[in-house]
């Protein structure tokens, strides 16, 4: 699609005519209409050139809006803490999450229980150990044990150095974003203290290791690093080298021992949400002072918490803007901070134009952008209005200079920007609303249920149409045809080519049942005189309601009130793509037929059955009797013995029997063979064709004879007469097709030699040609034409004589 289509990138997404995306090739059919774009939306191509464009436009914005409540949901990240995001169990992943803490009178009883709890733990463990069970006594005892840890909310909080070069308002936040839970009388359930084990943590030996289960650390699976990689907890071991980390306090990153550029880092390309956070991930190091908020962590040992986003609130916003496709022009004012980017020179190549990570990315095929190496301070050109190219950045709609998303003002670009989408979807629909109810005032339309020709009275549809084309199209669409409708029928075979002649034929139908009801009212006979005056008023009436349009197509003109009565029920039609007219109560016969069939078929083989289960019964019955045989002597010396009769010899009954067994199997064969070649022209448009079966319709390729192949056509026929019909109608010949011929010239005969998709030439005369011969036969037409203008028409009467020496022999002969 790329290739044929030109499209200006590559094609990766795939629509139906009715804008259902298509993942998987299973429910295409050949010869399908199908769409394709380069990621964008479905657009519907009955819409308008403006509406089109609306539309786009709409998309575009939503996108771009998109992009911004992303920024706004992550420019100001909480303080967040390292978590095992389940159970901490080898294997288990990572993730940031906020931090737990209990405050007020809750801290007072939980510190009071603990004094309380090891005393009366031991007392009813000594009391209680000869008649509580092993069990108890263990959980007794982990609670002894528990009591002792010192959580980091126990812990007194202490100054941190004065040399730190960031501000303590990372640690404070720690605690002042949790809200302070109720009061209450007892002590924490066992799920917060489960999260609160999960968010523990301790550096040591170059190791970060779980202080709720030691034997678990921080480490990479598999033998192989990349970026990406996520970090999970596994078993503890002094040679693992995917499991150490360097923590460079000036940098404020851990570093992977194995492989140095691989820094522990957090994922924001995933959503975000509140159960799950952000993934914890291996990430290469990135040496800018802005833009790597997610590679920044702080220890804290006393409280023994790994802090994520350990940075200035400038290198956050400048980081969730990377992440979230948006410039940093429109985050920072105009100053130049070190951040990653691209550049690419100026056609002169003297002037060096630098744009941020999101313009970079959305922009790097058009003007081979390189990526510009780090501790080099930037502005985003974006920002810039003489930079025309580059004036939307990585929007698709709003300018990059109009979206002001700082600090104070992202929330309200946002909800300007959200209004402003609301408004114009609320247009767009109202317009649309509007303009299908002009539509539908003045136009007409007819209720039908259409049913594929062939299924009878199954899988009928609903369909409302104002004209016989959009009839054809609706039918094919909701019918689901392998090819487009052509031809509808009505259910005595009448064939319908306009909406007029359908509602004629239903006004027919019901002068017809009117009369036939008042018929059987009435208990004496009509005449016949009676039924032609009948039939004239119903003429006349109809004539009367039904006034001949301008058009053909056209139902103006009726009166509505008829229209209305005679169309309160839909109008049952079958639709065809060019096959026949297959009647319902044909569909019927056939399958009350088969059914018998299976009925007949399946009491043979019950027959079958009780004649095998006697024929087991009878050969038990005389194995388990063990008669000896009778030894019969004879005067052959070559067999002196002869043994008669024994266990092991069939009864005449089991002879019977098997003879019998024999007859009905041959039966059976019969009449599966005869069910399988029953060949009904409705069963056949009924079932589905498999893979080992061959369709009735065929469809082959065609061309003129004397053409050339690859001018030819598609044509389906069932048999060799209706193929020659489609070959003249498809071709559009002058004199119907005669005769079929392989491409080498050989005649076809059977509908048995015709495959699929075969190559067929079509003759109007008995008889092959190739295109050589062809063009021989006009270059002597030419040259007659030619010489009987030149040299007049007595230059063509030629007269043959047969020589003197022909003639002697001849008469010798004789």
């Amino acid at each position: 699609c790329t290739e044929i289509l030109n499209l200006p990138s590559a094609a990766r997404r795939l629509f139906n005519e009715k804008g259902k995306e298509i993942f998987t090739l299973k429910r295409l059919q050949r010869d399908e209409l199908v769409y394709v774009s380069c990621g964008e939306h479905w657009i519907n191509p009955d819409l308008s050139t403006a509406q089109q464009k609306k539309h786009v436009f709409l998309r575009n914005l939503a996108s771009d809006i998109s992009k911004i409540r992303t920024f706004c949901s992550t420019h100001k990240i909480e303080a967040l803490v390292l978590e095992v995001r389940s159970d901490i169990v080898s294997g288990g992943k990572l993730t940031v999450q906020k931090p737990m803490a209990i405050f007020g009178e809750e801290k007072q009883v939980i510190e009071e229980e603990e004094k309380q709890m090891p005393k009366d733990a031991l007392i009813t463990e000594n009391a209680s150990s000869e008649i509580l069970d092993s069990h108890a006594r263990a959980h007794l005892r982990m609670k002894a044990c528990h009591t002792h840890l010192r959580y980091a909310w126990q812990e007194p909080l202490h100054d941190f150095d004065e040399d730190d070069s960031l501000p303590n308002k990372m640690e404070r936040e720690l605690f002042e974003n949790v809200q302070p839970q109720k009061k209450r009388s007892h002590s924490p359930t066992h799920g917060k203290l489960q999260k609160l084990c999960r968010q523990q943590f301790e550096y040591k030996d170059g190791q970060i290791i779980s202080c709720a289960f030691p034997q678990l650390v921080l480490g990479i699976q598999g033998p192989s690093l990349r970026t990406g990689m996520e970090v999970v907890l596994v078993e503890k071991k002094s040679d693992g080298s995917h499991q150490l980390w360097v923590h460079k306090k000036d940098s404020r990153t851990f570093h992977l021992v194995s492989n140095p550029d691989l820094v522990l880092a957090v994922s924001m390309t995933k959503a975000r949400n509140e159960d799950c956070g952000y993934p914890v991930i291996i990430q290469k190091y990135n040496p800018c002072n802005n833009g790597t908020a997610n590679q920044k962590w702080h220890y804290m040992e006393n409280m023994k918490a790994f802090v994520a986003f350990h940075s200035t609130a400038l290198n956050r916003e400048v980081t969730s803007a990377n992440y979230a496709g948006v410039c940093t022009s429109s985050v920072i004012k105009e100053e130049n901070i070190d951040q990653p980017g691209y550049y690419y020179l100026s056609p002169s190549g003297k002037r060096k134009m630098t744009l941020c990570l999101a313009c970079g990315r959305a922009r790097r095929a058009e003007k081979g952008l390189k990526p510009l190496p780090p501790g080099v301070p930037f502005f985003c050109a974006s920002s810039s209005k003489a930079q025309k190219p580059f004036s939307r950045g990585p929007f698709k709609v709003i300018s990059v200079a109009e979206a002001d998303l700082s600090s104070d003002a992202a929330e309200k670009t946002l909800s300007y920007y959200e209004a402003r989408l609301s408004s114009l979807r609320m247009e767009t629909c109202v317009q649309a609303a509007s303009h299908r109810g002009t539509a539908a005032i003045h136009q007409k339309a007819v209720k039908i249920i259409a049913y594929k020709n062939g299924d009878g009275y199954h899988n009928g549809k609903l369909i409302v149409a104002g004209t016989f084309p959009l009839l054809l199209t609706e039918c094919t669409e909701k019918l689901e045809l392998a090819r487009a409708a052509s031809k509808v029928y009505t259910k005595d075979g009448t064939a319908i080519f306009t909406l007029r002649d359908l509602v004629l034929w239903a006004l027919d139908e019901f002068f017809i049942q009117r009369d036939s009801e008042e018929l059987k009212k009435d208990s004496d006979p009509v005449g016949t005189e009676e039924l032609t005056t009948q039939k004239n008023l119903s003429m006349e009436v109809k004539n009367k309601l039904f006034p001949k349009p301008a058009t053909s197509d056209s139902l103006d003109g009726i009166d509505e009130s008829v229209l209305a009565l005679i169309l309160r029920n839909p109008i049952a039609v079958w639709v065809s793509c060019g096959e026949p007219f297959l009647p319902p109560k044909a569909l019927q016969e056939a399958e009350k037929l088969e059914r018998q069939n299976w009925l007949k078929k399946d009491k043979i083989l019950a027959d079958l059955e009780t004649m095998k289960h006697k024929m087991r019964q009878l050969k038990g019955r005389r194995v388990a009797a063990c008669q000896p045989a009778t030894m019969v002597p004879t005067k052959s010396p070559v067999q002196p013995v002869v043994v008669e009769g024994g266990w092991t010899k069939q009864t005449q009954e089991e002879i019977k029997l098997m003879e019998l067994i024999s007859h009905t199997e041959a039966h059976l064969s019969e009449v599966q063979e005869r069910q399988s070649k029953r060949n009904s022209p409705v069963a056949s448009a009924v079932k589905q064709s498999r893979l080992y079966q061959q369709p009735d319709t065929k469809r082959v390729w065609i061309y003129l004879n004397g053409g050339r192949p690859k001018d030819g056509t598609y044509a389906w026929g069932r048999t060799i007469a209706e193929l020659l019909d489609n070959c003249s109608s498809r071709l559009k010949m002058a004199h119907p097709a005669r005769a079929l011929y392989t491409p080498d010239g050989e005649p076809i005969q059977s509908w048995d030699d015709i495959e699929r998709d075969m190559v067929v030439c079509a003759s109007m005369r008995h008889g092959f040609t190739t295109q050589k011969e062809l063009k021989y036969l006009l270059q002597v037409r030419a040259n007659y034409a030619r010489i009987r203008r030149q040299q007049g028409p007595q230059a063509t009467d030629i007269v043959v004589s047969p020589s003197t020496k022909l003639l002697s022999l001849v008469r010798l002969h004789n």
